[in-house]
């Protein structure tokens, strides 16, 4: 996101992202949406911590899977699957660069965050990521936590 982005509307948001994955490369990709889910969207009813990015069988689309749009109270008959695999719109020189990285890298494409942006299009900013253990988790949490207690530390010396 760019600093022309700086009014967006963040309606989901993958916290655990950053604890669980290291983030090699992120992009902003669009969505193919129906009606209902865009306005069950636009209610804030929608979670991405669980889903996952990649292609499916016997394809080149990208699809979002398992990422959780609750169905729209208001919607007819014709609602949609709260889970169901979605399309990412992405350029094909892009597309074919994350293909390669997850087939023959061993890398995840993760969603990070799902907004609105200036222009009230929705879109999902992706990153191409690679799993951290447990090492690499319990020093993300040791740098974490030395950043609180430094912040503390300079604040009480700054007191003086």
């Amino acid at each position: 996101m760019s600093k022309a982005d700086e009014n967006f509307k963040v309606v989901a948001k993958n916290r655990r992202a950053k604890f669980d994955y290291e983030i090699i490369d992120t992009l902003e990709a669009g969505i193919i949406l129906t009606g209902s889910e865009v306005k069950s969207i636009r209610g804030g009813k929608v979670s991405i911590n669980e889903a996952f990015i990649g292609p499916m069988t016997n394809s080149n689309d990208i699809y979002l899977f398992n990422a959780d749009i609750s169905p729209y109270v208001q919607a007819s008959y014709n609602n949609h699957e709260p889970k169901r695999p979605r399309i990412l719109l992405l350029h094909k020189i892009q597309r074919a660069r994350f293909l390669n990285a997850i087939q023959k890298k061993g890398m995840t494409l993760i969603p990070l965050t799902m907004y609105f942006n200036h222009k009230g299009i929705l879109k999902l900013s992706i990153a191409l990521t690679k799993g951290k253990n447990l090492i690499d988790k319990r020093e993300t949490i040791k740098k974490r936590e030395w950043n609180i207690e430094e912040n503390r530390i300079l604040r009480n010396y700054n007191k003086r």
